[in-house]
């Protein structure tokens, strides 16, 4: 009889042990009576008394999951491989566990064809330019999706966009041809902007003669410099009109 008593305490203790569960702050007990939904418990000390009810814990923390490197087709046709993150975190463990078979796993598949989807509306350019708003985009899809779950999608960030060597190569020609467009624009520019002031310049120079004789002797004085090297410059007759007239004295009126 007493080896029989001990061995009913010791299943009895072994049943009482068993059916004591810990749950950390961060998780959650999703409880099934046979075989039915019960309750969700936790943190803390929880009862779940064996055979009859069954718990399956959930993670309430961010996971941060890795979308692997997916083969997209851009609009303009040009192949690429994307990567990306995704942060996501159950907020209720009911839809969780009841809802879908496997969060962890639908939202990682889900999360890649919604890249994919995303990504080749796009073209190339717009991929490499505005990551935030196409970021923005695959988030707001994936949440309303995984809702459904109990899962709160926060943030997607693409990581990298891969082109293959045929495309860098011809991406760079393009830009070393947008770079020399710009500066043929500029120097465009600035001819015009030259002219302009030329033209200004001569206009003034027109209304006061004397303003061209000085400005003659400036390019001479610059032309000369310091060289010992004899210059022959040729000098207009206009240039000695102004000097003569000045020095001649009037002529006095004729006797009649």
């Amino acid at each position: 009889m007493l080896s029989v008593a001990a061995v009913v305490i010791a299943f009895v203790l072994l049943l009482l042990i068993s059916s004591i569960k810990i749950l950390r702050e961060y998780q959650r007990g999703v409880v099934f009576l046979f075989g039915r939904f019960q309750s969700v418990k936790g943190p803390g000390i929880i009862i779940v008394v064996p055979v009859l009810q069954q718990m399956v814990r959930i993670d309430l923390r961010t996971i941060v999951m890795d979308i692997p490197p997916q083969d997209v087709i851009s609009r303009d046709n040009v192949p690429v491989k994307v990567n990306a993150v995704l942060l996501f975190r159950v907020i209720d463990p009911e839809k969780a566990v009841i809802q879908v078979e496997n969060a962890y796993d639908a939202t990682s598949q889900l999360a890649q064809t919604t890249l994919r989807s995303v990504l080749g509306q796009h073209e190339l350019d717009e991929m490499l330019s505005e990551r935030d708003k196409l970021n923005h985009d695959i988030q707001i899809i994936l949440d309303q999706h995984t809702d459904a779950w109990g899962i709160k999608v926060s943030t997607v960030e693409i990581k990298q966009v891969d082109l293959d060597e045929v495309m860098v190569r011809a991406i760079a020609r393009q830009a070393e041809a947008e770079r020399q467009r710009r500066a043929k624009v500029i120097n465009a520019e600035g001819e015009l902007q030259a002219s302009e002031k030329l033209m200004q310049a001569a206009q003034t120079l027109m209304q006061q003669p004397q303003s061209i004789q000085l400005r003659y002797l400036q390019t001479l004085v610059e032309v000369a410099g310091d060289r010992t090297t004899t210059i022959a410059f040729p000098l207009p007759m206009e240039f000695f009109e102004g000097l003569f007239n000045k020095g001649r004295a009037p002529s006095a009126a004729p006797d009649k």
